[in-house]
């Protein structure tokens, strides 16, 4: 099987969403549901937990439900645009419009009225970031024997193209896209196959390490580049 093209529908994977909503069942559906599309969820139950959260690290996105137990989620809203323009899906509990329009007004993007379902909130947080974000360059991620044509969806060792399959390909992407970055299976699970531990096994990931090698390096005199980080994960060498 040839190495496929792969289109920009990774250019939101892996972005980083703070959940605000105080309905822990709900949260945790949401959650999951995100985790699931290869979306980094942050949880927060109260408007200060997401203040204190949000001041300690960068979203791509906040899905803020308005109606929080320490203050309205509006408010809150209205606080973050003074200094920010990072997305917002707002959640609320009511069926009418007026909470709706006033969340628009004040500059969130989206909004979805509770109770929802998971999948439809997965789908407007991936839809809102792709408005936001812009189209993702490709190129070419050059390791002196080694070159990845994202353009072509080729690779090729020495000059020699290598024939990998579509998630082999995907793989070897991810972990050339972050030199030195360690990645456990269950990351790798997440990022790469959008699944989970819970889902499918680990091994999956262990064999496609395997594939990979294999293809890559077999060239006579080519360049190690997966390595085994023992009890961690993988981690791709430039």
């Amino acid at each position: 099987m040839g190495t496929p093209a792969v289109a920009s529908r990774r250019s939101v994977m892996g972005a980083a969403v703070l959940l605000v909503d105080d309905d822990a069942a709900a949260r945790a559906l949401a959650a999951q549901a995100l985790t699931m599309e290869g979306f980094e969820v942050a949880e927060a139950s109260t408007a200060s937990k997401a203040r204190e959260l949000n001041g300690s690290r960068r979203f791509d996105l906040v899905v803020l439900d308005l109606g929080l137990p320490d203050e309205q989620g509006l408010d809150w809203l209205v606080e973050l645009r003074r200094v920010s323009t990072i997305p917002v899906i707002v959640l609320t509990g009511r069926s009418g419009v007026e909470d709706r329009v006033v969340g628009l007004r004040l500059g969130a993007d989206d909004y979805l009225v509770k109770p929802f379902a998971p999948t439809e909130l997965s789908a407007r947080v991936t839809a809102v970031l792709r408005r936001a974000r812009p189209a993702p360059v490709q190129r070419s991620l050059d390791f002196g024997d080694l070159v990845i044509d994202e353009a072509a969806g080729e690779v090729r060792v020495a000059g020699r193209l290598v024939p990998l399959t579509r998630k082999e390909y995907e793989l070897l992407c991810h972990l050339a896209s972050h030199p030195r970055q360690v990645f456990s299976r269950e990351q790798l699970l997440v990022s790469v196959w959008n699944s989970s531990s819970e889902w499918q096994h680990p091994a999956t990931v262990t064999q496609h390490v395997r594939r990979v090698r294999q293809k890559v390096e077999a060239e006579a005199g080519a360049t190690p580049r997966i390595s085994t980080i023992r009890g961690v994960g993988y981690r791709f060498d430039p």
